[in-house]
């Protein structure tokens, strides 16, 4: 009989390469994880020996002998866009991938593949060239490949670096072997009874389905804010709201909030108006883990972060087969392999979803962009507040440039005057129930306690929203009018620049964009010079 092959899985988390290639036929020997309740997670459900060490620490006295294949998912912390930009320490990223590739070289496996973020390809690549911080490495023979797992089965569009000596044409060549799958599969299969898992085929009575305690229904605002976050965002690209339920979902993260652009919001079944967030079993079904999967986690958090950091044991599997470098008509379902799954025992804790508390921060930040004043590339009038002083001062802003250059104009009183100076007679008599619409609602808001309001400690007759929606209408309505004024709105938002910027205000970032859509820019300039004052003085009494 051939030798099974044996495997260490470094960075192991919750096992989710181990899983995999067990699934795979593969013999996961050991695997090395340094949060506790990850590696017990991985222990009880993958029944091989799980050491809570860091891997930085392991030496060759540490490792098992006669392995064939080593894989693992060094910490993606300090290489993700989502740390701070992008502005992560990579030098401390790259000492988990020396590690990783310094146990590859002790143990001279036949294959060996590593996961992690799309941005480490590159990375990988200009430090493997010859003055690189992992040249000395270049004999390992690694490529770098960026995956999008959903075209192996996995109902998430989950693109990650696999980097290693495998055959990506072998890899690539199961793909005509899985079908596309959907949000909705997942939703609907977990809702269903019995339960039967969406991708590994398992049945279990519903009362058997664990981490799938529902979430209370977003309220109001939070529908909103969640709404704008994904498809009004100021900078980034405009997502879905609610996430459709029939094509594949998007990246599942290991943190999110009930109010993050990053939260995948789907619709109730008792409502249209109504929406939640995904349950901890349905993230991990969308991770490709199968229902008998448990997670040792003591809180709701914990088990996110497990989830979302893990490799999908749905792709793992392909992958343990590309190792063996099976043809595709020989690689068996996944349905097909999973049948001998159980649940493990003693079962963890279910964890309920922390309750919404009924307060905010004190100084809780509100910056939206106001919908009928933006544009895209992050030029936008907003409505936010900041805290320069002991209170909230509310004011509209706004931004243009670029990315890199981000560049604003302030919105006041001085601006206010110089605009009605300069404009024509016939356009100011035409904006001007536009401008006194806005003096009205201005004059009539509860503005001094709108930030109790937005924290939800204490009573007001006004909150933001209100004010933004207000501010949205009439920038419609102040559109609408100056489209017919374009020559003129143009001279008179240089005008504003020329006041601001002085004799550089020709050479600002993005000025042909301001003139393009002169009508709207001009709308904002007129509507947050007029409201600026007044709420300037209204956050004062507060």
């Amino acid at each position: 009989m051939k030798n099974v092959p044996r495997a260490i899985d470094l960075y192991s988390g919750v096992g989710g390469w181990s899983l995999g290639l067990r699934l795979a036929g593969i013999d996961v020997v050991a695997s090395y994880e340094r949060w506790g309740p990850a590696n017990e997670t991985n222990f009880k459900n993958n029944a091989h020996q799980a050491q809570t060490v860091d891997a930085r620490r392991l030496s060759r006295e540490d490792l098992p002998t006669d392995i064939d294949i080593v894989v693992g998912s060094p910490p993606c912390t300090q290489f993700s866009f989502s740390n701070r930009g992008g502005g992560g320490d990579i030098a401390d990223g790259l000492e988990d991938i020396k590690q990783f590739l310094t146990i590859v070289e002790l143990m001279k496996p036949r294959v060996w593949a590593m996961e992690n973020v799309p941005r480490v390809a590159k990375i990988i690549e200009t430090e493997l060239q010859v003055d690189g911080r992992l040249a000395k490495f270049r004999h390992l023979g690694c490529a770098t490949y960026i995956v999008d797992m959903s075209e192996y089965g996995l109902p998430q569009r989950r693109r990650r670096c696999i980097a290693g000596n495998f055959s990506i044409e072998r890899l690539e060549s199961y793909r005509a072997t899985t079908r596309k799958r959907t949000l909705g599969e997942v939703v609907n299969a977990l809702a269903s009874e019995p339960v039967v898992d969406p991708l590994f085929g398992i049945t279990i009575p519903g009362s058997d389905l664990t981490d799938h305690v529902l979430e209370d229904v977003l309220r109001p605002d939070e529908v909103r804010i969640n709404r704008a976050k994904k498809t009004t965002h100021t900078v980034y690209n405009a997502m879905s709201f609610p996430d459709p339920l029939d094509r594949s979902v998007r990246t599942i993260t290991a943190t999110c909030t009930r109010v993050s652009r990053e939260s995948i919001v789907i619709q109730t079944d008792s409502a249209e108006t109504e929406f939640r967030r995904l349950t901890l079993r349905e993230r991990a079904c969308l991770q490709g883990f199968p229902v008998t999967f448990q997670f040792y986690g003591a809180t709701y958090d914990q088990k996110l972060k497990m989830i979302g950091n893990a490799v999908p044991p749905a792709f793992s599997y392909l992958m343990g087969f590309a190792f063996k470098d099976c043809d595709a008509d020989a690689v068996p379902s996944l349905r097909a392999a999973s049948q001998d799954l159980n649940r493990p025992k003693p079962e963890p804790a279910e964890t309920r979803p922390d309750r919404l508390g009924v307060q905010y921060p004190a100084k809780r930040t509100f910056r939206f962009a106001v919908p009928s004043l933006r544009l895209k590339s992050g030029v936008r009038f907003e409505l936010c507040n900041d805290f320069s002083t002991d209170t909230a001062n509310w004011r509209v802003a706004f931004y243009f440039g670029t990315s890199k250059e981000i560049m604003g104009l302030r919105l006041n009183s001085l601006l206010a005057k110089r605009l009605k100076r300069n404009m024509s007679y016939a356009l100011a008599m035409a904006i001007a129930s536009a401008v006194d619409e806005a003096h009205a609602f201005a004059a009539t808001a509860d503005i001094a306690n709108m930030q109790a309001v937005w924290a939800h400690r204490g009573p007001g007759d006004t909150s933001p929203f209100m004010l933004l929606d207000m501010l949205d209408e009439i920038g419609t309505s102040l559109k609408q009018t100056i489209t017919s004024h374009e020559d003129e709105a143009k001279a008179l938002i240089n005008a504003a620049l020329r006041a601001e910027y002085g004799d550089t205000a020709a050479d600002l970032p993005g000025i042909a964009k301001l003139h393009r859509n002169a009508a709207l820019i001009l709308s904002g300039l007129i509507l947050g010079s007029a409201m600026n004052p007044v709420l300037a003085d209204k956050c004062l009494v507060s």
